[in-house]
């Protein structure tokens, strides 16, 4: 079975672009466009991985990422902060698995990423190389 990443963005554009990088390594994709869409979804299923951005209407990836760390069922999952370089990462960015800027080469730096979290999630072709 596939692994489940979760994408979490309000830019349709970037939603698109990370779920079809995803699909491109093994993972079965559900994307929201905001936190509180997020915790409706991890209220009823686990994914393996969750991609977000910062900046969002109704609920930050800030206010996301605290939601998912504070719940034990939840708090292990591997996030991977997607955004961009002025949005205030600092302090989220300790709370995710890695940080990748939207304004820099988006596929390679989630690839990398991807690779480092190969233990971490099931994804069947889980290969981060070109």
């Amino acid at each position: 079975m596939p692994a489940v990443a979760l994408v979490v963005d309000d830019s349709m554009l970037i939603r698109y672009t990370v779920s079809r990088l995803l699909e491109k390594y093994g993972f079965t994709v559900e994307s929201v466009g905001n936190g509180v869409e997020a915790l409706e979804i991890l209220s009823r299923a686990r994914p393996d991985l969750i991609v977000t951005d910062l900046q969002m209407p109704k609920m930050s990836g800030h206010e996301l990422i605290a939601a998912i760390r504070s719940k034990p069922e939840t708090a292990q999952i591997p996030i991977i902060i997607v955004a961009g370089r002025s949005s205030g990462s600092e302090e989220s960015g300790k709370l995710a698995n890695f940080f990748v800027y939207k304004d820099i080469d988006i596929e390679d730096q989630l690839a990398k990423a991807l690779k480092a979290l190969r233990g971490k999630t099931s994804a069947k072709k889980h290969s981060a190389t070109k």
